[in-house]
């Protein structure tokens, strides 16, 4: 019966209403045709139905709505041939784990985005808030299409209302894969991690022939919106890919590190690394000169498991690490100082960047690793006028409203409010460890010194006799006021606790706290774009 089934498909003697439907599909597959398909290729792109066949698991891929169309009439619409309306639609399984994807072919019409391509991906995206699974977009579009008017623009806003309710709820991943103008870059600021390829991707409200013509500026489309700009200057962008295909191997491994809902736990691994581990290593950094910089990716690479470290926003506010390691198996973000940029001071686009990431965590019920060593917050007239109390209330808020198990960990400097911001004690942290060589206090020990003893400094006959009181004042006060000791001693420290026994610790506090909260239990109040 299956063999006599298999012949009649492909039998010219096939029913009517059959090879109807055969044609139907096989020109809405072909997207805008052989000649616009080798256009997009000798730009360095891949196709739509490329691009989903290099994400997902090969033969997973279930397209949905794939001979909708069009009704608008006015422009010569009627009399183009519009397959799919320009977007490809469905589900799949990225690692046998399913997810919903679409795609915006640029074959058609350039990607436009007009309703029945906006009801395509609205609708997708319920399906995926329904079966709670997460919603990848693959974007290459020109825009809004003119000829559809404000039908155009209400479908944007369908997307948007659909990326907030979303948000916090399933993971929302975007790849910029070609241009991506105008109203068009809303959809993906609202998700929750954006990627782009060097040299073929684009985002900006206004173009280059719209910024000369406002503001008489010349700027290319690299310079304006390409991946270097969006992922070291406007924060827009999260991950930066070489190559497409690179781009999907990066977005398969971030998923690899997510649950597929707020109702889930991120995905538990075997852990050929043994957890009782030590780090030797980090014995050094009690031999450091408090001031000498840094990079925290070693101090990361050491405690994480097979020292494998997913970095999300590297390339933005350097000061501040965020990303994904595991730890005896089980997924936890990090958010770590990095004094090798600006000391890892607290600043404006370090406190969005750790604040909207520790947001994601906690809708994710992802634990928080905390690694600090923070002079401060970054000072000047720029900072000061740019927000940076507005700003910096927004890492305090994300650390109090958390709920996920905090564990934080003092390497050596915490001073003044930026002590306070990273995960202090009194700010709900679970577990708070200090190193031996950690510095705690209201601010550094020299300053301290400069202030409290300012008379008995300028009593001093000769430069040399300044410096040495100055010297041993500011070792009084260290070892009275900013010694992890007399922290511990208040409870604001739980353990003052050996280096090298880092990753043990902290470990065996994420089991401790392993039902500290129930997935999905919690408050969603979505993760905002900050």
């Amino acid at each position: 019966m299956d063999n006599a089934l298999k012949k009649s498909r492909t039998s010219a003697r096939a029913p009517a209403s059959l090879r109807a439907l055969q044609e139907a599909t096989r020109k809405a597959m072909q997207g805008g045709g052989a000649e616009k398909a080798q256009a997009q290729k000798a730009r360095g792109k891949f196709t739509a139905r490329e691009r989903i066949h290099y994400l997902l698991d090969e033969g997973s891929f279930q397209e949905t709505d794939l001979l909708v169309t069009t009704r608008a009439t006015d422009f010569g619409l009627q009399d183009k041939d519009i397959p799919g309306d320009g977007v490809i639609t469905g589900f799949g399984t990225i690692n046998g784990r399913e997810v919903c994807v679409y795609a915006q072919d640029f074959t058609v019409l350039g990607g436009s985005l007009g309703l029945a391509h906006a009801m395509k991906i609205a609708k997708i995206m319920d399906l995926a808030y329904d079966n709670k699974v997460p919603v990848i977009g693959l974007l290459d579009s020109g825009g809004a299409r003119i000829q559809e008017g404000v039908d155009s623009l209400d479908g944007y806003a369908e997307i948007f209302y659909r990326n907030t309710k979303c948000s916090g709820v399933v993971p929302q991943i975007s790849l910029i894969l070609g241009p991506c103008a105008g109203g068009a870059v809303y959809s993906p600021a609202l998700t929750d991690f954006v990627f782009m390829v060097e040299g073929i991707s684009h985002m900006f409200v206004t173009g280059p022939d719209v910024v000369k013509a406002a503001t008489g500026e010349e700027v290319s489309f690299d310079h304006l919106g390409g991946s270097d700009a969006h992922a070291g200057k406007s924060g827009v962008c999260h991950f930066v890919a070489k190559s497409e295909p690179d781009c999907f191997r990066q977005v398969r491994e971030l998923l690899s590190y997510l649950p597929q809902s707020r109702f889930e736990k991120p995905p538990r691994v075997a852990n050929p690394d043994p957890v009782r581990r030590q780090t030797p290593l980090l014995e050094k950094m009690c031999d450091l000169d408090a001031r000498k910089a840094y990079r925290m990716h070693h101090v990361v690479w050491q405690v994480a498991d097979e020292h494998k470290f997913f970095e999300v926003h590297a390339g933005y506010a350097k000061n501040m690490i965020v990303g994904f390691m595991r730890m005896g198996g089980e997924v936890v973000g990090v958010v770590a100082n990095n004094p090798a940029h600006l000391a890892g001071a607290l600043d404006i686009n370090a406190s969005d960047k750790a604040a909207r990431f520790i947001r994601f965590l906690n809708a994710f019920n992802i634990p928080i690793v905390t690694l600090v060593d923070v002079p401060g917050y970054w000072p000047g007239v720029h900072q000061e006028h740019g927000g940076i109390i507005r700003h910096g209330a927004k890492i305090l808020h994300a650390y109090c409203e958390a709920t996920v198990p905090k564990i934080s960990v003092i390497l050596r400097k915490a001073y003044g409010g930026a002590y306070i911001a990273m995960s202090s004690k009194h700010m709900r942290g679970d577990f708070n460890f200090a190193a031996p060589c950690a510095e705690i206090a209201v601010m550094g020990p020299q300053g301290a010194t400069e202030i409290l003893f300012s008379r008995e400094l300028a009593a001093c006959k000769t430069d040399e006799e300044r410096a040495q009181l100055r010297a041993r004042l500011s070792r009084d006060y260290a070892d009275k006021f900013a010694s992890p000791y007399q922290t511990a001693s208040t409870g604001s420290i739980d353990e003052v606790i050996e280096p090298s026994q880092m990753r043990v610790k902290i470990i065996r506090a994420l089991r401790f706290l392993k039902d500290k909260r129930i997935p999905g239990t919690h408050e969603n109040r979505g993760n905002i774009p900050l």
